[in-house]
Order: C-alpha cells, then structure tokens, then sequence
C-alpha cells in the first residue's frame, strides 16, 4: 500500500489498531476503550459513491450504534468545505492534493493513507450513437463533448490525458464532479466524457466504457483520514480502519478500484 509521506509510522499504528479490533470484537478496542457509537460524518470524493454506501452498510452492521452520514462531492468542493469549518470526522480524497490542503492547514489528526487506486476510461452512452473510438475524438467540434471542472481531480486527470494524447479538447460542458458527467451522459445529452473507470462500471449498462491507451491514461490514488476536529474522533478512527482492512479493500475491489 502506498502512503502519503510520513505516514509509515502511522499505517503500523492503523494496523496494531486493527488487531486489537479484532482481539476484542466488534464493539471495540483496547485503543477505543469500549464500543464506537454516534454519527460519523464522513465527506468522500463522489466517485467513491457506490463503494462507500456499501462500505457504509457493512460498517453499521459491524457496529450496530454507529450512524454513518455520507457527504459525496467533488474533493476540491470538499476540501474547502473542511478548511471552512464544516464538521467532518474523515476524509476521503480522490487525489492527493486536495487531501495536502487539510493537512497544510493542520485539519489533519496524524497521516493519511492512499487506500485506492482509480483509472480514466471515456464513458458514451450505451450503443455509442456517435461512433466515438479515442481521445483524438475530443477535439471534434462537431461532437458534445463534456469534461468534470478543471479544479475536480476527474477533470484535472482528464486533461493531463488528452495533453498526453496531444489532444485540445472543444468542450461543450465542464460538470462539477464526475457523477454529473456520467449523469449527462447516460441521459444522451453528451456523446462523450472522461469519468473513471469505477464510474463506468456503476452506471450498469446505461453507458459503455471506451479504454485510454496507457500511455495517456493518469492513475488516481485516494488517501483518506481522520480530521484534527473530527466530532466523533473514536469513530472516525474506527471507520477509517474498517476501509484500510481486508472487508473494506474487498468492497473496494467489487466496485473496480485497485487496492
């Protein structure tokens, strides 16, 4: 597992946590002093939708009094809404910078940890009513093109790839994050947009995923901490645990992210 820097010591108390979890069960550890219980609010990257809700459920149901409330947008968006005081117990970035914003401006309790891993993919709607085969595609003006926000990490990746590529974009659109993308063009109103390939699987169908060659394509990696003012910081501790360990990587994989 790869770490943001000087998190070593801090993944080998993570892991020293989650053996004393185990140790005593469920409802607590020798590091919590008794069984987690309350909100834990967790603000997470909006691709991380469909893997946190299922991480959510499986979380809840290992620890019956914990509430989790899920706050999903793009980590740019997120990031500021720390840095201007909103309660929240963890922080789930889609990109490393955004998660060094916090940790700059000392919101950070201890070092966060890369959890996962996220790749580009072009998503069409299903059918690919316009042919699209590539990047090169994204300079047709002819076309309705959509990328997320040149501040989002999806659209910030994005563009890395089609300068890569050698590619300038004619875009008809720049959404807020990639659930927006991926919404416009399930609905046919895009006939292309760059989301991750997670996202393209979660659609189920309704869109259909075009690969960008490795040469251009850009690896997303997703760190995730407790923040120095988290409300609930026992369950905050406990909830980034239970994503760093074996049932929360497993939940991970289901949904198409790299451990």
């Amino acid at each position: 597992m790869a770490l943001w820097p000087q998190a070593g010591a801090a993944l080998a108390l993570l892991a020293a946590l989650v053996a004393a979890c185990d140790a005593e069960g469920t409802g607590g550890s020798e590091a919590d002093g008794g069984a987690v219980a309350g909100e834990v609010l967790v603000s997470a990257a909006s691709s991380l939708t469909d893997a946190f809700e299922d991480i959510e459920s499986a979380f809840e149901a290992a620890h019956p009094g914990v509430d989790v409330v899920l706050n999903l947008g793009s980590s740019s968006t997120l990031a500021v809404q720390i840095l201007e005081g909103a309660p929240v117990d963890v922080f789930a970035s889609a990109n490393p910078a955004n998660m060094e914003r916090v940790r700059a401006a000392g919101q950070v309790r201890g070092a966060a940890a890369v959890f996962a891993r996220n790749r580009l993919q072009i998503a069409v709607p299903a059918g690919n009513p316009a042919a699209i085969t590539g990047l090169a595609d994204f300079a047709n003006e002819s076309l309705r093109l959509g990328l997320c926000a040149e501040t989002v990490p999806c659209g910030i990746f994005a563009r890395q790839a089609l300068e890569r590529a050698g590619v300038a974009p004619e875009l008809d659109t720049n959404e807020a994050d990639v659930r927006a993308l991926l919404n416009k063009i399930e609905l046919g109103e895009l006939d292309a947009g760059i989301t991750y390939v997670t996202d393209v699987a979660s659609a189920r169908g309704a869109v259909q995923g075009i690969d960008i060659p490795e040469e251009y394509n850009v690896v997303a990696e997703y760190p995730i901490a407790v923040l120095a003012g988290a409300p609930n910081p026992r369950g905050a501790e406990a909830f980034v645990r239970f994503v760093l360990s074996e049932e929360g990587r497993r939940i991970l994989a289901a949904h198409g992210f790299a451990p």
